[in-house]
């Protein structure tokens, strides 16, 4: 058996791509259109790792997705918790859980579903503004 993607939803494939790939740092992988089928799949994936993906799939015809944090969540591991949380928030991203620990932060998607960011290696020593920073909604 070999592990192969993750399928979310999402209804604006641009503004998804923006989240995962402008903020998040994921690339694309692939993009499979099907135009019978009314449906486009983009597969992204980590910067160097390839076998773990998450396939964003786009149904051209509006549907209303509900349920997103009974998906719970997916997980990244990061070179430096702090760093990618400030990256997400230049690019407007709410830091739900924000990393007070130097360990995990929580974000979630343009389709509400949760990102759970973990520093590789041991915890970042506890540090400003994250220190203090409250949760905000839900992760």
């Amino acid at each position: 058996m070999k592990y192969l993607h993750t399928m979310v939803r999402v209804t604006d494939i641009d503004v998804s791509l923006r989240f995962y790939c402008d903020a998040l740092g994921l690339q694309e992988v692939r993009r499979i259109s099907n135009e019978k089928g009314r449906f486009t799949l983009v597969f992204l994936a980590a910067p160097g790792d390839h076998a773990a993906q998450v396939e964003l799939t786009y149904n051209w015809d509006p549907e209303v997705y509900t349920g997103g944090r009974n998906f719970g969540h997916l997980a990244y591991e990061v070179a430096d918790i702090y760093a990618i949380c400030q990256r997400l928030m230049n690019h407007g991203i709410i830091i739900n859980r924000p990393p007070r620990d130097g360990r995990m932060a929580f974000v979630r998607s343009p389709d509400n579903i949760s990102i759970e960011l973990l520093q590789k290696g041991e915890a970042l020593a506890p540090q400003e503004p994250w220190l203090n920073m409250p949760n905000a909604g839900v992760w």
